[in-house]
């Protein structure tokens, strides 16, 4: 942890210093979003359209760069005080938007509220449930104690985004509900912009924080407009409507490129497009003509189903060329990942043998559920994958919904297979493993976004193990030892890694990040 803090506090002095040369205009900065939150509670849904909003207004503990190397934030430093003890010393003179001052009592309010905000469709629990007690030495020290040791503490905190405890406070155990939160009720962050209104649907904005700590934002407001239709965003973008927009399609990125009036931004994310399939419900909802019987808890069916995608052409001709095909969850060399993993290759011969041989000769029929519009082509996918499925005999027909209507329904289970995507917030393997693949357990905040419900208790002893592993190589070799067990029991499918791309007009400056986040106070009027 300690080269990888070293590095991450030179590249924030070099970032801080660049910002700095800018001074702060009276200027507004419009974007348009290709996903509207669902929330601006920072604690209630983990989900990037979410967090990165959050990231606007809140500040964690800990941040990270556009590479995900750690750097200060709220914390100017953090170090291990013994196996089970984590001493984070807090930065001094920082102010909430309020104006009042933001202390150690504020990051125990924070830290306790996650495990209490009702009804999350994907909990922060799972960075917050390894801590069984917080100390406050001083208002500017705290010490968070777990059971067992957590190396990756740091890493977790830079998902818990610090809320006023004055403000947030309330009746209710989380203090102010989702509900108040979402109206703006006690919406109150440290960051270098605060609320100004959410009218849902339509706009939301904020406004420079002028009692920021860091540096200040170039954009004195910030309008945020979810243009869900990449078609649309395009043409708001063309037509000055808005300076900056997110995912722009991929078929529109050659013209884009070559228009003097547009530049563009790229990184490979660490986005992992993948199926779950559902492992838990016999029989499943969406398979009709199984005789009663769930198919997806027959490893041989699951192969089957990832021997029929090809995803090599789903790369070249859906996502054209802006991603990278997909053997496990993270790309490498991100932390836990593996240089040799292979990308399983299609093989319609093979799929149609273990079929028969799982007892399906003729197949079956699947719905496939997939969000139109949260994701890269995230429809076009679905319905390729449909067609490769159909191929080999599993008759597929795709459900496509607007996003917040899709994780509803994938939260209710109501899906036996199901198209989505994951961002690694701590771009270390023990993330996707955490949420995608551990057995459900909220109690350990374990598997919350496993809607498969997959459960493989060799895969989790390994986990469990690589969380408590302070030694880095040792906690690596563990981590790609659980992942190669998720891989090869095709708990989960792995497709693509999307290749993120941000449109904006001339004059503008962003550089893509890892986490896919658009944060406008990184967007500063270009040399």
């Amino acid at each position: 942890m300690i080269h990888r803090k070293a590095g991450a506090v030179l590249a924030a002095a070099v970032f801080s210093v660049a910002l700095a040369a800018w001074p702060a205009v009276a200027q507004e900065l419009k974007i348009g979003l290709s996903t509207e939150p669902s929330s601006l509670d920072p604690q209630y849904h983990n989900l990037s359209p979410n967090n990165q909003i959050a990231l606007n207004m809140f500040e964690a503990l800990v941040a990270q760069d556009p590479e995900q190397n750690l750097q200060p934030a709220l914390a100017v430093s953090w170090k291990a005080v013994n196996d089970t003890t984590w001493e984070f010393k807090l930065r001094e003179g920082v102010k909430f938007h309020d104006g009042s001052p933001f202390t150690a009592e504020d990051v125990v309010f924070t830290i306790e509220r996650a495990a209490k905000v009702p009804n999350a469709p994907s909990p922060f629990t799972q960075f917050t449930k390894q801590i069984v007690g917080i100390d406050v030495v001083d208002p500017l020290t705290v010490r968070l104690r777990t059971a067992a040791p957590a190396p990756l503490l740091p890493v977790d905190m830079v998902a818990i985004r610090i809320l006023s405890k004055k403000a947030a406070s309330g009746p209710a155990p989380e203090g102010k509900t989702t509900e108040q939160l979402n109206r703006g009720e006690g919406l109150v962050g440290t960051g270098p912009f605060k609320f100004v209104e959410w009218s849902r649907g339509n706009q939301l904005v904020v406004e420079r924080y002028d009692g920021y700590w860091g540096a200040k934002a170039a954009w004195k407001k910030v309008i945020f407009r979810p243009l869900t239709n990449a078609a649309t965003r395009v043409a708001g973008l063309l037509s000055g409507d808005v300076d900056f927009i997110e995912n722009p399609p991929t078929v529109d990125l050659p013209k884009l490129a070559t228009n003097e009036r547009v530049t563009l931004a790229r990184a490979l994310s660490n986005r992992i497009i993948y199926i779950h399939l559902d492992q838990f419900t016999e029989p499943t909802s969406g398979i009709p003509d199984a005789g009663g019987k769930n198919p997806l808890k027959d490893k041989r069916v699951r192969q089957a189903l990832s021997l029929a995608l090809d995803r090599n052409a789903i790369v070249q001709r859906i996502m054209e060329g802006f991603a990278v095909p997909a053997g496990d969850l993270l790309p490498y060399p991100m932390f836990g990942t593996r240089k040799d993993t292979p990308v399983e290759k299609v093989d319609v011969a093979q799929a149609k043998k273990l079929l028969a041989e799982a007892g399906y000769p003729n197949g079956f029929s699947i719905t496939l559920g997939t969000p139109n519009g949260r994701y890269i082509n995230d429809a076009k996918v679905a319905e390729t994958i449909a067609a490769l499925w159909t191929r080999v005999g599993v008759k597929t027909q795709i459900e496509a919904s607007a996003p917040p209507v899709f994780f509803k329904n994938r939260d209710e289970f109501k899906y036996s297979a199901y198209l989505a995507g994951w961002g690694a917030s701590t771009g270390e393997m023990s993330d996707p493993l955490r949420a995608l693949v551990a057995t459900p357990n909220p109690e350990r905040g374990m598997g919350g976004t496993n809607k498969g419900r997959y459960s493989n208790p060799a895969m989790d002893a390994k986990l469990v193990e690589a969380l408590r592993t302070v030694d880095d190589e040792k906690r690596r070799t563990l981590l790609q030892e659980a992942s190669k067990l998720a891989m090869d029991d095709h708990g989960i499918l792995p497709l693509h890694f999307e290749v993120s791309v941000w449109a904006m007009k001339k004059g503008l400056t962003y550089k893509g990040r890892a986490d896919q986040y658009t944060l406008p106070y990184m967007v500063t009027p270009a040399p």
